[in-house]
């Protein structure tokens, strides 16, 4: 049997890839049971971790390190990907007020840090790396441990005090913040579901659905013009889906020379259908949609390479047919002849049976195709997520530069891509199950990582020394700017559960509070939120850990 004992003890693949998957396996096996209606979820896979390498069962340092930094990156990326388009349309709305907050938890967890500096005595950089800890953030460890250099206050006793602060409050940075979500739920008991179906109505009412008008052609100038003239007379976003010409309904077609009672179907912005009225005429009371004419209307999924990146004037070249509006990413809006079409787009087809036929031939419509993951556009957003989260800053009274570090870089990608990754011919379709499976798979190689390489020296910190108040110090620094701001957010500016939720992981930095976020509420509210809040955030956090050493240690 020495073979088996070899397995668990001696430095191999075989070996890391055996605590891996049973710290995996076992973490989330417990995150399934439930105490009083509520579990940690995948956060327990960092408790397994802890636990196993307490009794001896070390893992490789650069497996370690590559495995909980790739998982980390997958997890944001995929998180990007999936909040995006949502994304930029939080920031426009809201970003500005959470954003502010974020900082006031940022702000709030500083100025409670220097308290507990001059109210115990404790050494700067030991409070520096019991901060960073506390928040969950990596990089800002990183920074305190670049600033200690900067100012010549480094030894190896002062960075392994830094490191060993940063290792005896994580782990509570980490349930901290899951115990002031719970705790807000009860506080103003909050009901999931009704939360959920809240959030559901505020998100049909603020997108800009296309609206669907039937209008009499009254305009005396439209007369005699042919119908594919109006896109050039009418500034506005609309699409004509059916035509009453002459008495019969038909395919609309742009030689078609309008004549006074034309009824047209347009489809069309909500935003602009009075503009549309003033130039068209008054809504009929005939409904061309209603039937009775050999027209028909199919959602067709794009799924053909071939189908995308040009215009729809240019692609959509035989008649017969009218795209009139297009799903994506959950967002529908109207058709127009510049839009360009992406995989997985699923459009709204208009024509006779064997025109819409000829459409869905040209556009793929083989959702079997869309099964296969596109992984060269995924790991090409990577990389750059790399390159731009590597990239040093060189901030003004800063003598360090700044690193948005390789979480916060492909974040960033990933929300751009998925909202205009087309344009530069990436490709960002991706099924939800896919999206889920690499989501989750990133966050428990992180936790996984995260607890085997602390749990070795965890109790005998906490036994030994400061160990005890260092844990006691980095509660307080978890706690308090995190409970003020989430009752002030909730009871004062009315925030949702779940947008509080997200604000509270994305200020902290923390995934593994995003995913018990997102696994508790069953939504991606929260994680819309973490990444509207999440650049600003992490930039915060490493310049007050760099600010913190070279301020009051230098």
């Amino acid at each position: 049997m020495d073979w088996f004992s070899s397995l668990w003890t001696q430095d191999s693949v075989a070996h890391s890839v055996l605590l891996y998957g049973v710290t995996i396996a076992v973490g989330v096996l417990l995150g399934r049971i439930k105490v009083l209606g509520v579990s940690l979820g995948v956060t327990w896979v960092l408790f397994t971790g802890l636990a196993l390498s307490h009794f001896g069962f070390l893992l490789n340092k650069d497996v370690e390190h590559f495995a909980k930094e790739f998982g980390l990156i997958l997890f944001v990326y995929t998180i990007g990907l999936q909040v995006g388009p949502g994304f930029f349309s939080s920031l426009k709305k809201q970003g500005l007020a959470l954003n502010m907050l974020a900082l006031i938890i940022v702000l709030t967890g500083a100025l409670v840090t220097i308290a507990l500096i001059f109210l115990t005595n404790t050494p700067v950089h030991v409070m520096a790396g019991i901060m960073s800890g506390a928040v969950t953030n990596t990089p800002g460890l990183g920074a305190a441990q670049q600033a200690l250099f900067d100012v010549n206050t480094v030894n190896a006793e002062r960075l392994s005090q830094l490191n060993l602060g940063y290792a005896v409050a994580y782990p509570f940075g980490v349930i901290g913040i899951i115990l002031v979500m719970i705790l807000l739920q009860k506080i103003f008991r909050v009901n999931i579901q009704k939360e959920n179906e809240r959030y559901q109505q505020t998100l049909l009412k603020s997108i800009n659905r296309p609206e669907r008008v039937n209008l009499v052609v009254q305009n005396a100038q439209l007369f005699g013009r042919p119908l594919g003239s109006l896109s050039n007379i009418i500034n506005a976003s609309f699409v004509v889906s059916r035509i009453q010409h002459a008495g019969i309904v038909q395919a609309p077609t742009d030689t078609i020379l309008l004549q006074s009672n034309d009824v047209l179907l347009i489809v069309t912005q909500k935003e602009d259908l009075e503009k549309l009225k003033l130039f068209i005429g008054n809504e009929s009371e005939t409904d061309l949609a209603a039937g009775g004419s050999n027209l028909i209307s199919r959602r067709v999924v794009v799924t053909k390479t071939a189908a995308t990146r040009k215009p729809l004037k240019n692609l959509l070249v035989p008649a017969g047919f009218n795209v009139t509006r297009i799903s994506r990413a959950g967002i529908e809006f109207v058709a127009t002849q510049s839009t360009q079409l992406q995989i997985g787009d699923e459009v709204t087809v208009v024509g006779e049976e064997a025109a819409v036929m000829n459409c869905a031939k040209i556009l793929g419509n083989s959702l079997k195709r869309l099964d296969h993951p596109q992984l060269a556009p995924v790991f090409t957003g990577v990389v750059l997520g790399v390159i731009l989260g590597s990239i040093p800053l060189m901030i003004p009274g800063v003598p360090a530069p700044v690193k948005i570090g390789l979480a916060g870089g492909p974040l960033i990608i990933a929300l751009v891509v998925s909202r205009f990754g087309s344009k530069f011919w990436l490709g960002t379709y991706m099924t939800q199950s896919a999206n889920l499976m690499l989501r989750e798979i990133g966050i428990v190689l992180f936790l996984a990582s995260v607890g085997l390489s602390s749990g070795h020296h965890f109790i005998e910190i906490l036994s030994n020394g400061d160990g005890l108040k260092w844990m006691l110090y980095g509660i307080i620094i978890t706690l308090v700017p995190l409970l003020l701001t989430g009752l002030v957010a909730t009871a004062v500016l009315k925030k949702s559960y779940f947008e509080v939720c997200g604000l509270l992981s994305g200020a902290s930095t923390d995934p593994p509070a995003l995913a018990f976020a997102t696994q508790t509420t069953g939504s991606d509210a929260p994680a819309v939120t973490y990444a509207t809040v999440y650049p600003i955030t992490m930039i915060a956090r490493i310049l007050v850990a760099q600010l913190l050493v070279l301020i009051l240690a230098g």
